[in-house]
């Protein structure tokens, strides 16, 4: 049964950080003893999103995790990506996006929006559906903004980088674009005595590829550079530059710093004062749309025809 459950769990390309991939087999697995869960167990995410969570307002009636403040909806995008509820989003804080997806189309239509801020601390998730989110999130008639309390990789940047702008925390790690896929060969009979043996039809080799061959390998790398090919050119039109830059200067996969990303285009500012530096700023008063300086010289323009008028007597 267990080697059924990391199976299904393989056999799918995942958008996310590695650590977190082995944390999530564990669970699935039951065994909370890994050394991959005791690790997430021990950092501070729990705290940050508990932190978050208690800055963004007051829940908004009708949604799962919208929470409103004075105009602005914050939704979080926190934990491992799945396209839809499941023991992890239920249990452990994942993100549903079917669930997300509902809130996001609630925020946009409710008259007490006026801004939309995704807080993001997510490590990616399953690219299921990952795209159709970021196109909702791109398509919204409310400006949306992003704002990183922790992570924003993977596939939570695919989605992230579809907003207007995103503002991140100092210490926020952001990037790891790609596309990954676990697999295993058999390498000698299990502990039972039995090797498992794969048949496919006549018509199908590449159906289930060697993994243990360089031939097999590649038949599944191909699979994934044309995943890839499109979580690049998402990025680079949410990011308004070429696919190029995305490739040549967004990390090559790996994690950036906040002022890494800031430098590379990634993001578009570091806020030292965090969530709530920008979530004052988003909900403070709407500015006017004349700026002063302006106001004053429609003032004076004013003033000046009405002389004018006065002196030819009309």
């Amino acid at each position: 049964m267990n080697n059924r459950v990391l199976a299904a769990i393989r056999s799918q390309p995942w958008a996310i950080l590695p650590e977190y991939l082995g944390a999530i087999e564990a669970i699935a697995l039951r065994a909370l003893d890994n050394p991959a869960v005791i690790a997430l167990e021990s950092g501070d995410h729990k705290d940050r999103m508990a932190e978050a969570i208690a800055e963004m307002g007051s829940p908004m009636p009708g949604t799962r995790s919208v929470a409103i403040r004075q105009g602005v909806a914050s939704i979080p995008l926190f934990g491992p990506i799945f396209p839809r509820a499941n023991a992890m989003t239920e249990m452990c804080g994942a993100t549903s996006l079917a669930s997300l997806a509902a809130d996001l189309r609630k925020a946009d239509a409710s008259a007490e929006v006026r801004h939309i801020l995704i807080v993001s601390d997510s490590p990616g998730g399953q690219i299921t559906d990952v795209r159709a989110f970021a196109a909702l999130l791109g398509g919204l008639s409310k400006p949306v903004t992003v704002f990183v309390s922790g992570m924003c990789c993977s596939a939570a940047y695919h989605i992230c980088s579809q907003a207007g702008e995103i503002i991140v925390d100092p210490f926020a790690l952001i990037g790891s674009i790609g596309v990954a896929m676990c697999g295993s060969y058999q390498v000698e009979p299990d502990g039972e005595g039995e090797m498992e043996v794969t048949i496919v039809s006549s018509n199908a080799p590449d159906k289930r590829p060697d993994l243990s061959t360089e031939e097999g390998q590649s038949k599944v790398r191909e699979m994934l550079d044309g995943i890839e090919e499109v979580f690049l050119a998402d990025v680079a039109r949410g990011r308004k530059v070429p696919v190029s830059t995305v490739k040549q200067s967004f990390g090559r996969g790996g994690t950036m710093s906040a002022r890494q990303a800031k430098e590379a285009g990634l993001i578009d500012r570091i806020e030292a004062g965090g969530l709530a530096a920008v979530l004052n700023k988003l909900s403070g008063p709407v500015r006017s749309a004349t700026p002063r300086r302006a106001a004053a010289a429609l003032s004076l323009e004013v003033e000046q025809l009405r002389a004018a008028s006065f002196n030819t007597g009309d």
